[in-house]
């Protein structure tokens, strides 16, 4: 007899324009784009900065974002696969894409658009700019994993608790709801992250919001990977999964940006 749990049977598909399905992982990616647009607006409102020039931060972290975190998958999640089948990489509407690699991909899109614009506005800077992004990127990882959920993708391990859920479209087994555990804690990072904006004492020094993002969200991430399955059979063998790997650089990083004695005042 299965335990108490919560059947999981929600389309993915929302409705269809022609062939072509509407996810709700793809609305629930671009409210989360719409939403940081929103709160750069104020933020570059308040910080003295012209509007056309959010304009093109947005377009840089887009493309940041959707090449990264598709490479990224690509490359550190299904190599194999797509070795054979490059076509299939720009179809990111089948789902795959990997935060590890949207991470990476706004950092190079944030390094890339100070290297044009500073001169320009020497208020920016690289930690400047990531200091303020980390806060609706927290925001934009919840919403991202909630279509993950809605995708009936990224599993949790079989457990036997009442709020397991028991994802129908894949089998009849109480896993982990992994995809929440992950959506709930970015959401209380958001929350910190603000508040803690909004409290201008903590903006004093560069890079420290950013380390506490990288530290909490990696951080955490690197504790609910023991609650998923595993995506590849190759990393079986091994202690850790490759989310596990990728998120020890950030942590780290994140801890020096926190504690270092020598942090430059914004």
């Amino acid at each position: 007899m299965l335990p108490a749990a919560i059947v999981w049977d929600v389309d993915p598909i929302i409705f269809h324009i022609g062939a072509r399905g509407v996810r709700w992982y793809g609305l629930l990616f671009a409210l989360a784009i719409y939403l940081g647009y929103r709160f750069f607006e104020r933020v570059f409102r308040e910080e003295k900065l012209p509007p056309q020039l959010l304009d093109r931060l947005a377009l840089y972290v887009i493309i940041g974002i959707i090449v990264g975190a598709r490479l990224g998958h690509v490359l550190f999640y299904d190599w194999p696969y797509y070795s054979r089948h490059p076509i299939d990489i720009i179809k990111i509407w089948e789902g795959g894409l990997a935060s590890h690699g949207g991470a990476f991909g706004i950092l190079l899109a944030f390094w890339l658009f100070v290297r044009k614009y500073r001169s320009q506005y020497p208020q920016l800077s690289y930690l400047w700019l990531l200091d303020r992004m980390v806060i609706p990127t927290a925001l934009g990882g919840a919403l991202i994993r909630l279509g993950n959920l809605f995708n009936s993708e990224i599993l949790g391990r079989p457990a036997d608790l009442p709020w397991a859920f028991i994802f129908k479209r894949i089998d009849n087994l109480p896993r982990h709801p992994a995809q929440l555990y992950e959506a709930v804690t970015y959401f209380l990072v958001f929350l910190l992250l603000r508040w803690l904006y909004r409290r201008r004492q903590w903006g004093r020094y560069r890079g420290r919001l950013l380390g506490l993002f990288l530290t909490l969200v990696f951080g955490m991430r690197f504790v609910i990977e023991f609650f998923k399955e595993r995506q590849e059979s190759f990393q079986h063998p091994l202690p850790v999964d490759m989310g596990q790997l990728l998120s020890i650089p950030f942590v780290l990083v994140g801890l020096y940006l926190w504690f270092r004695p020598t942090a430059r005042r914004a």
